[in-house]
């Protein structure tokens, strides 16, 4: 049939997504290239979540183009959700799909013979109820396992909702059917993964599932092969202690938990939305650390939002440091068409660009200095590492259990082996990112 190309942006998610889409395009003869290579279909897998993620989907969708003059390039993703005219309009693109017409892609599309004008198929996200199950697993060693979509919540800097819908899942069994067939097929890592994963049983397809995140965790621990689960990203107010104590207690569980904070001001917080105060977020991690010592812990952090005063980033900051988290993805807040920060933009004055740059390198220096310390407390100890495949020509690279990244020297024989060495070492040194 031809040769397809994929590009892919944002959250693992759409990682996940579009693995699905490649192994449709294989089952329909094509074959799957690299995304610099010659194509006749490119498929652009976008993401929304700033201002910023817009600029390099028109930048990747214009690039594609100018490689592949010819070629049927189809955008989709929250980008393609949000704005699919604006996307329409860019030179090159040939269809535009919204991420309910993701997975449906063979039945909307005839041909994939461009022609004068652009197709666009997007639905509205208030309408969608099903869920399309997805699957990431690329090498031996880890997949990322789509068991949520969408978002019941209303934060107020967040187009997710507007562009996933409501939250919904599959039936459990239908997840632990996926599970199963990772570890036929030699994984020995699953991450689970979704918009707002601590949801996992709302909106479930089954109407006779009364059941959450925690059944879930249980059914998945029971199944043979599979080492590891982690648990993608949990809001605070969702991460109950009743998974914290399941996490601890069940050894296919790593110790790692990835929680957004987005501010450590509960003035900042209450104008985010957000469903907990900084008091909640304290005591989940005390009790983490109090069952896990060991524990990597993750937190999103969004600098520059309206609300945030110099007073409001000092106390975030010193909040931060003073918290147990091992490592910050830090966002710079962006101002996004339709949410309730940019309708209510009267209410607070908007933060100077030069202002929010200079609060997020000050996050960015913490999260290196706390990624450091953390490395540092276990050199010299013994623990668990999936190793992954080459990462480059000499060396390999894989995760403890904890999340703390090493290498060492490439060993065909250990990709996809979970190996107990001693960390921090001149042969496992750490990987600092």
């Amino acid at each position: 049939m031809g040769r397809v190309s994929f590009h892919t942006l944002g959250c693992k998610l759409n990682f996940a997504e579009t693995s699905n889409l490649r192994h449709q395009f294989e089952e329909h003869g094509f074959t799957c290239v690299g995304e610099k290579e010659f194509s006749d279909v490119s498929v652009i897998n976008t993401c929304s979540v700033t201002s910023e993620a817009d600029r390099k989907c028109r930048q990747i969708i214009r690039r594609t183009h100018r490689l592949n003059p010819d070629a049927f390039i189809i955008v989709t993703g929250c980008y393609a959700q949000l704005q699919p005219e604006e996307v329409a309009l860019i030179n090159g693109v040939d269809a535009v799909l919204g991420n309910a017409e993701k997975a449906h892609l063979f039945d909307l599309i005839d041909d994939f013979i461009p022609t004068s004008s652009t197709q666009v198929s997007v639905s509205c996200t208030g309408n969608i109820h099903s869920f399309d199950p997805a699957l990431l697993a690329d090498d031996r060693t880890r997949a990322f396992l789509k068991v949520q979509d969408g978002c019941d919540y209303s934060c107020s800097f967040c187009t997710i909702p507007i562009a996933r819908g409501k939250s919904r899942s599959a039936p459990i069994d239908n997840m632990v059917d996926h599970a199963k067939l990772l570890a036929e097929r030699g994984i020995k890592e699953v991450v689970l993964t979704g918009v707002n994963i601590g949801l996992y049983g709302k909106g479930s397809l089954d109407e006779n599932q009364d059941i959450g995140l925690l059944e879930l965790l249980k059914r998945l621990s029971k199944i043979d092969g599979i080492n590891r689960y982690r648990i993608s990203s949990i809001e605070p107010n969702l991460l109950t202690n009743d998974i914290i104590d399941f996490v601890a207690d069940t050894p296919v569980m790593v110790p790692h938990f990835h929680i957004p904070l987005q501010s450590g001001n509960n003035t900042v917080l209450g104008a985010m939305r957000r469903r907990y105060r900084k008091e909640l977020y304290l005591q989940r991690l005390e009790y983490i650390q109090s069952r896990m010592p060991d524990a990597g812990i993750g937190a999103d952090v969004i600098v520059g939002f309206p609300a945030e005063t110099n007073d409001h980033f000092s106390e975030t900051h010193t909040f931060l440091a003073n918290l147990p988290v091992t490592y910050l993805h830090v966002f710079t807040y962006s101002e996004r068409p339709n949410t309730v920060a940019v309708k209510h933009s009267d209410s607070y004055p908007s933060i100077p660009s030069k202002e929010r740059v200079r609060r997020n390198q000050s996050l960015q220096h913490l999260s290196k200095r706390k990624q450091i310390a953390f490395q540092e407390r276990f050199r010299g100890h013994t623990r668990s590492v999936l190793w992954e495949h080459k990462s480059n020509a000499d060396r390999m690279q894989g995760y403890t259990d904890n999340y703390i990244r090493v290498s060492k020297p490439f060993d065909k024989k250990c990709v996809g082996m979970i190996e107990d060495v001693q960390i921090g070492t001149e042969k496992i040194p750490f990987v600092t990112n």
